[in-house]
């Protein structure tokens, strides 16, 4: 079953090498094949060899880039956190930061093909993980790296004399934000779009979580 390439990651394709490039499709291959298994028999009915299987790679390619069958849907949940902080990257500095941040958040979670079939993806593991702790473990990973990816963004776009630990934690915020949503919409049957969308949701979360931070007034 060869589905879509959701949440594909816009930024640094220019610069990779063809080899670097070879290795980001690999990877996101064999965790495509890693979500359709999880889907269809769960994480305790696949097995690591079933997942190099359906992939089309030998076993020892599946761990040279994966340490266990979870590890695999890295990135294709980090693709999301790419396409995000990719969007809120093309923002003006000067534009108001809230402003920003609704839309780039907005923008990810919404609008396309690719982006839906993401969500479905998205909604199909985290139901997964619920009875996994090392596929949540992989989860909590790919937003901590995200929060600290978001950064040095949101230096660039806040205000010159913005303190460092405001930044933090509006990194914090605007990340947990995203992923308290996508959790939330995934143990409904929500849409994804319009109200109780995960963009939706995401921006009500951003505004209870930031309300109070000068920064965004």
């Amino acid at each position: 079953m060869n589905s879509p390439r959701p949440y594909t990651p816009r930024t640094g394709t220019a610069a990779q090498s063809l080899t670097e490039r070879r290795k980001a499709a690999t990877q996101l291959d064999i965790a495509r094949a890693a979500c359709e298994l999880f889907a269809e028999h769960g994480p305790d009915g696949t097995t690591a060899e079933d997942i190099a299987r359906r992939a089309g790679v030998a076993l020892r390619t599946f761990y040279r880039y994966f340490r266990n069958k979870q590890e695999a849907v890295a990135p294709l949940l980090a693709g999301g956190g790419d396409e995000w902080r990719a969007l809120l990257a093309e923002e003006t500095p000067g534009t108001p930061l809230a402003e920003a941040l609704e839309r780039a958040i907005t923008r990810s979670l919404t609008g396309t093909v690719a982006v839906e079939e993401g969500l479905r993806w998205t909604r199909g593991l985290l139901r997964a993980s619920a009875d996994d702790p090392a596929l949540r473990a992989v989860w909590y990973r790919v937003n901590q790296d995200s929060e600290e990816r978001l950064a040095p963004i949101l230096t660039h776009l806040a205000p010159a004399d913005t303190p460092p630990m405001t930044i933090r934690l509006l990194a914090a915020a605007t990340t947990d934000a995203i992923r308290v949503a996508l959790e939330t919409w995934s143990t409904t049957d929500g849409p994804t779009t319009g109200p109780g969308s995960p963009a939706d949701l995401a921006v009500q979360a951003l505004h209870e979580l930031t309300g109070g931070m000068p920064v965004l007034k």
